[in-house]
């Protein structure tokens, strides 16, 4: 299996997911999220690995 970078989208979505993740461990308090911090952090690891093993995403 040949690994691809993932695309600038793909990257900034899951960097974008990140971040809202880790803002309530730094103190952000997010009102309007009710996912929990765990499944966004899975999430955007999970896009990010889908940008990297899928080409063409």
């Amino acid at each position: 299996m040949r690994l691809t970078p993932p695309s600038l989208i793909v990257f900034i979505v899951s960097l974008a997911l990140f971040v809202v993740a880790v803002l309530p461990m730094l103190g952000v308090a997010i009102p309007s999220i009710g996912v929990s911090t765990v499944h966004l952090l899975i999430g955007s690891w999970a896009v990010l690995a889908a940008g990297v093993l899928f080409k063409g995403i």
